[in-house]
C-alpha cells in the first residue's frame, strides 16, 4: 500500500521569506476559505517568527489576527502551527521564562494547535522550557532541527539533538533547511536515523529553495519515511522561498506515494487572491531579488530570505565605502563586487565564530560581522573592529552554546575587551518581568485582555505595543507606505505632511574638514543622541574631542539599545540626524575631523 504524505501550506513564511510584511487580517481571513477548498492541506502556517510583530507595526491588534485568521482552519479541522525561537520567543533577543510560558497559553487559547520551537544554536538548552510549556498548554510539541553544512553538523550530532528534545517530551521533530543548503542525501539519511530510533515521531521537512537543493531533499526525505512537507503556492512559490504544491504533488504521486488532489479551481483563486495583496500594498516591500534562486548561497550558507535586507544595508554602505576608496586612490567597487565580497567574508568568518546555524538571530549577528569587515578591509582597516553587543552575546555564550570552536583570534578579542564568557543556562540571566508589566498596564488603564494575550503582546514586544496603542505605529506605516509608492512612481494621496529627511552633506563637510572621517550606525531604528534616557553621561556636542571607541550616539532598534561608536579621535565636526529621526544600518551620522 502506498504511504501518505501531508502538506503544510507555510503562508506565514511564504511572505515573510519574500519581503518586510505580510497580508492584513482581513486579506488573511478573506483567503482562508479558498486555501481550504483547495483540498490538499493538513496543516498551514499560520503565525509565529515576527507575524506579530508585522501587526504591531502595521498599528493592527496582533491577538484579534491569530484568532480571526486560526478560526476557519480550526473549524474544518486543518492544524495551524506556528514559529517561535525558544529563549527568545517571537522577537530577537531572549525573553522571561514567565513570559515564555503565558506565551503558549495565550497562543494554545487563541487557536494555534502546534508549536514549532527553534534554537538558532540548536542548544537544547533554550528548547526544554518550549517543550514543557507547550505540552502544558495543550500544544503539540514540534521541535526544529537547524540544518546546515559543515564538518561539524554531523548525523551524530543532530541525533544528540533529537535524543535529548524526546527526553523533554517532544511530540514531531521539523528539519528545518531555513538556507536549503541541507544535502539531499544527508537529510534523507537523517530522516531514516529519526524514524528507526524514535519511530512514534512525526518528522516534517521545511526546506527553502535558493540554492536549488529543495525539491531533491523532498524527494529525499520522503523516501525515508518523512511524514509533512512545507510547500508554498503562486505567485509567492521558488526563488529564494519554498518550491510550489503542484510541482511538489506531481513528483511525489509519480514516485508512488499516496498525497492529495488539489482542487485547481480553488489553487487559482487562491493565487490571484494573494497576487492582489500583492498590487494592493504589499509589493512596495517586496525585493524583487527573491524571486531568483542563486547558487552563490550555497558556500556562504545565508538563508535567501535575508537578501533584501542584505541588499539594503550594502546600498547604504556603497556610497562610503567608495568615497574611502577615493581618498585612498584605489578602485571603486560596484554593487555586484560588494555582495561577493560579502559572501565570501561570511564563508571565512562562520567557522572562526564557532558555526552558528545561520538562522534568526545568529545570521544576522555573523551577517552584520561580516557587513563592517568588508567596510574596514577596503578602508584599510582591520577585520573585527566592530562588533555589536548582541553579536558579542553570541560569542561569549550569553545565549546558548556555540557549536563549533572559536579562532583563537576570537578569544584574543575576547580577553583584549575585558569580557568573559557565560557558561550557565541562558534562560538564567533574564529574571521574570510579568509583573512590571502588569503594573505598567494597570498604571495606563490598558485591558490585559482575553487570556491575558494584550499583557503578552506588551511583554514580549513592549517598544512595538506602547507605539500601537498610542497610535504613532499606524501613522509611521502609513508615512512608509505613502514613501514606497513615491518611490515606485505610484500617485498617492497626501492625507499629512510627509517630511523628506534631510542627508548629511558628504562633500560640504569633507570641502571643509579634509580629514573628516565618518561614523556609521551599527544598526537601524531611532537615532538617540540624548543620553538621559540611557545614562547619566552628557553627549558630545560639535566641537568635543572624541577618543576612539566613545559613544558619541544610540540607536533604539527593535531589540533593543545600540551603541554608536566613533572608530576615530578628534573633533565631532557634524552630527545628523536629529533626536528620534530613523535611521539605516551602514548610513552616516557624523563625521569627526
Amino acid at each position: 500500500m502506498p504511504r501518505e504524505i501531508k502538506f503544510s501550506l507555510v503562508y506565514r513564511d511564504m511572505w515573510q521569506s519574500s519581503g518586510k510584511y505580510v497580508p492584513r487580517v482581513d486579506q488573511l481571513t478573506k483567503i482562508a476559505p479558498v486555501i481550504i477548498d483547495m483540498g490538499c492541506f493538513a496543516r498551514v502556517e499560520t503565525n509565529g517568527g515576527a507575524f506579530e510583530q508585522v501587526n504591531l507595526l502595521f498599528g493592527e491588534n496582533p491577538n484579534k489576527a491569530v484568532r480571526e485568521w486560526t478560526k476557519p482552519f480550526n473549524k474544518v479541522g486543518i492544524q495551524t502551527h506556528m514559529l517561535e525561537r525558544g529563549l527568545n520567543g517571537l522577537r530577537m533577543y531572549p525573553v522571561p521564562a514567565d513570559v515564555r510560558q503565558l506565551f503558549f497559553k495565550v497562543k494554545q487559547a487563541q487557536g494555534t494547535n502546534i508549536s514549532r520551537s527553534f534554537c538558532g544554536l540548536n542548544d537544547t538548552r533554550n528548547l526544554e522550557l518550549s517543550v514543557k510549556y507547550a505540552k502544558e498548554a495543550g500544544m503539540i510539541s514540534q521541535v526544529a532541527l537547524c540544518i546546515t553544512y559543515s564538518p561539524i553538523h554531523t548525523l551524530e550530532y543532530y541525533m544528540g539533538i533529537v535524543d535529548r528534545v524526546v527526553e523533554f517530551g517532544c511530540d514531531e521533530i521539523c528539519l528545518k533547511d531555513m538556507a536549503g543548503i541541507g544535502r539531499p542525501a544527508f537529510l534523507g539519511s537523517l530522516v531514516q536515523a529519526i524514524k528507526k530510533r524514535h519511530p512514534h515521531l512525526i518528522v516534517q521537512y521545511h526546506g527553502h529553495t535558493g540554492p536549488g537543493f529543495s525539491v531533491a531533499s523532498m524527494l529525499e526525505v520522503a523516501r525515508a519515511g518523512v511524514d509533512y512537507l512545507d510547500v508554498a503556492m503562486e505567485p509567492l512559490s521558488w526563488g529564494k522561498v519554498h518550491p510550489d504544491v503542484i510541482t511538489i504533488q506531481a513528483m511525489l504521486k509519480d514516485a508512488g506515494f499516496l498525497v492529495p488532489d488539489i482542487n485547481m479551481n480553488a489553487y487559482m483563486e487562491a493565487r490571484s487572491m494573494t497576487q492582489s495583496f500583492i498590487d494592493d500594498f504589499l509589493g512596495y516591500f517586496i525585493d524583487p531579488g527573491n524571486k531568483h534562486m542563486t547558487s552563490l548561497l550555497v558556500g556562504c550558507g545565508l538563508p535567501g530570505g535575508m537578501m533584501g535586507s542584505m541588499m539594503s544595508d550594502l546600498k547604504g554602505m556603497h556610497g562610503a565605502i567608495n568615497m574611502s576608496l577615493r581618498s585612498q586612490n584605489k578602485k571603486e567597487v560596484s554593487l555586484n563586487d560588494l555582495v561577493l565580497l560579502l559572501f565570501a567574508e561570511v564563508e571565512y568568518i562562520w567557522p572562526r565564530l564557532g558555526n552558528p546555524p545561520l538562522v534568526t538571530p545568529f545570521s544576522q549577528y555573523v551577517k552584520n560581522i561580516a557587513l563592517m569587515n568588508v567596510m574596514h578591509t577596503l578602508k584599510g582597516e582591520p577585520r573585527w573592529s566592530t562588533i555589536d553587543k548582541n553579536a558579542w552575546d553570541m560569542i561569549l555564550g550569553k545565549t546558548g552554546k556555540l557549536p563549533g570552536t572559536l579562532a583563537p583570534e576570537i578569544i584574543e578579542l575576547v580577553k583584549k575587551n575585558g569580557f568573559e564568557f557565560y557558561t550557565g543556562n541562558p534562560q538564567d540571566a533574564f529574571p521574570n518581568e510579568l509583573d512590571k508589566y502588569e503594573a505598567e498596564m494597570k498604571e495606563n488603564g490598558w485591558d490585559l485582555g482575553q487570556d491575558k494575550e494584550e499583557l503578552l503582546e506588551l511583554a514580549m514586544h513592549d517598544r512595538q505595543y506602547r507605539d500601537y496603542k498610542s497610535g504613532v505605529a499606524k501613522k509611521r506605516f502609513e508615512a512608509e507606505l505613502e514613501a514606497e509608492k513615491a518611490k515606485a512612481g505610484a500617485p498617492i494621496i497626501i492625507t499629512r505632511p510627509v517630511v523628506e529627511m534631510p542627508k548629511i552633506n558628504v562633500e560640504a563637510v569633507q570641502t571643509k574638514y579634509p580629514e573628516a572621517k565618518a561614523v556609521q550606525t551599527p544598526s537601524k531604528g531611532q537615532m538617540l543622541w540624548e543620553y538621559d534616557a540611557i545614562d547619566e553621561s552628557k553627549a558630545p556636542n560639535i566641537g568635543d574631542a572624541v577618543k576612539e571607541g566613545d559613544i558619541v550616539g544610540y540607536v533604539q532598534t527593535t531589540y533593543g539599545i545600540e551603541p554608536v561608536k566613533t572608530s576615530y579621535s578628534g573633533k565631532l565636526v557634524a552630527i545628523y540626524p536629529e533626536q528620534g529621526d530613523w535611521i539605516q544600518k551602514g548610513e552616516i551620522v557624523a563625521f569627526v575631523g
